[in-house]
């Protein structure tokens, strides 16, 4: 007898992603490996450059000398440089489309920046425009701009988005639990958080160099 799988009310059972098998990722990525098979492309992939020589010197001698056997290994080759370059396109996809994400999350993020640390005045900006040394107050629900450090209050924040742990975390003023990454999102209370950052050397910013390399 099997046991039934609760849901919560109102909401649609959820399907399980195909990751790198998507077939439309798959075939939205096969021009990309198509062209990948130029020898001025592939010389940066010494492995499959040397399978694609190896194909076309195959084909040759099989066109040459024809049997089963040498097309059958003809074909092999072939396969085996094709769906290695569309392993490739795929990941490549992917990468663009979350460094896109990330770079879309970064521009549309707002920030409260206050006149200075003891003001209560503050203006809404966005998070790009956030410099070193700005203090910008953060409250329950809403999305940390940039990396920083707690000045004022303690919250639970909720870091999965950048570090995959789904438990939150408290961070407080003072100690070694003060330090916040920009994209991450407070949970409870209202904290300030004075920028650390550099222009252009967040972590958001690292992430999508790395992804996109």
């Amino acid at each position: 007898m099997s046991t039934p799988v609760l849901q919560a009310p109102g909401r649609a059972p959820q399907k399980v992603g195909a990751g790198l098998l998507d077939p439309r990722q798959m075939i939205k990525s096969l021009p990309d490996a198509i062209k990948k098979l130029n020898p001025a492309t592939l010389w940066r992939n010494p492995v499959m450059f040397i399978v694609e020589i190896g194909a076309l010197f195959t084909t040759v001698l099989a066109a040459a000398d024809p049997s089963f056997f040498a097309w059958a290994i003809v074909v092999w080759l072939w396969l085996t440089v094709v769906f290695a370059n569309l392993a490739e396109a795929v990941a490549e996809g992917r990468g663009k489309a979350q460094a896109a994400t990330l770079r879309a999350a970064k521009r549309d993020t707002t920030a409260r920046r206050l006149n200075s640390r003891t003001s209560l005045d503050w203006d809404v900006v966005g998070a790009p425009e956030l410099r070193q040394g700005d203090f910008v107050v953060v409250e329950a629900g809403e999305i940390i701009p940039g990396d920083g450090d707690v000045v004022e209050g303690i919250a639970s924040v909720d870091e999965s988005a950048i570090t995959g742990e789904s438990a939150p975390v408290i961070r407080e003023s003072g100690g070694d639990r003060s330090a916040v990454t920009g994209g991450t999102r407070v949970l409870s209370d209202q904290i300030v958080v004075q920028i650390t950052q550099k222009p252009g050397e967040s972590f958001i910013d690292r992430m999508i160099a790395l992804v996109e390399g």
